[in-house]
């Protein structure tokens, strides 16, 4: 599939699930969980990316709430209408990540929630490093997957057919680190969303940071701890 197909793909299954997306999701303790890990860290008033932000909820509203300038961008035109009507006090565009102008050291932290899964390796490969670069110094990086060895994979996903690609926890730590991030923290757990047609998948997060030190030849500085501790 063509990168032209694959975009309206993911707006499309997106903009069918709407509301009912995050109906589905709204049990994640591990979120909310992730939510707080990244609350306890970041400045008052800090800059925050959202990919792939959805209905709003609960990334940019927990955010927002906090007092922090959130901008989410998120392919979908019903999910970001929907966010925009939810969440007043934040910032939403509907855009493919891929092609949003990202100035380097503009964000403090930057949100990845399960955004990912419709991209191929190479382009999460290099969205990653694109998304550390526009990390300030040291600012943080929350990535949450479904972490499964699939690459182009045809699926269904609570009733929507999607093109799913993933790398196993290793391996996204190891694509993180080499992004120039130090992995903090990690929880991995199992989650069923709230939906009659979904099943239990396995869920990964990584809370991650810019790591200090020199750069690198691909401008991303090198990883500094490779054996993050577990969360809960």
């Amino acid at each position: 599939m063509s990168e032209e197909q694959q975009r309206p793909q993911a707006a499309a299954a997106f903009d069918a699930l709407g509301a009912d997306y995050e109906k589905a999701f709204a049990g994640s303790k591990t979120h909310r969980r992730s939510l707080e890990w990244l609350l306890g860290r970041l400045a008052p008033g800090s800059r925050v990316l959202d990919v792939g932000s959805g209905t709003g909820r609960p990334t940019a509203e927990t955010l927002a709430d906090a007092g922090h300038d959130v901008l989410g961008v998120d392919v979908s035109p019903v999910m970001v209408e929907l966010a925009t009507r939810q969440v007043p006090s934040a910032t939403f565009q509907c855009a493919d990540i891929r092609g949003v102008r990202l100035p380097d050291a503009s964000f403090d932290a930057v949100c990845v929630y399960f955004s990912l899964l419709q991209l191929d390796r190479r382009e999460q490969t290099e969205l990653v490093r694109r998304l550390v670069r526009s990390l300030k110094p040291e600012g943080y990086l929350v990535l949450a997957t479904v972490p499964l060895d699939v690459e182009g994979v045809d699926a269904t996903f609570m009733g929507q057919p999607v093109r799913v690609t993933s790398f196993t926890a290793q391996a996204l730590t190891a694509v993180a680190e080499e992004a120039g991030l130090e992995v903090l923290a990690q929880e991995a757990t199992m989650f069923t969303p709230a939906h009659p047609q979904a099943r239990p998948e396995p869920h990964l997060f990584l809370h991650c940071r810019r790591a200090p030190g020199r750069l690198t030849a691909t401008g991303a500085a090198a990883p500094a701890h490779p054996s993050p501790p577990r969360m809960g």
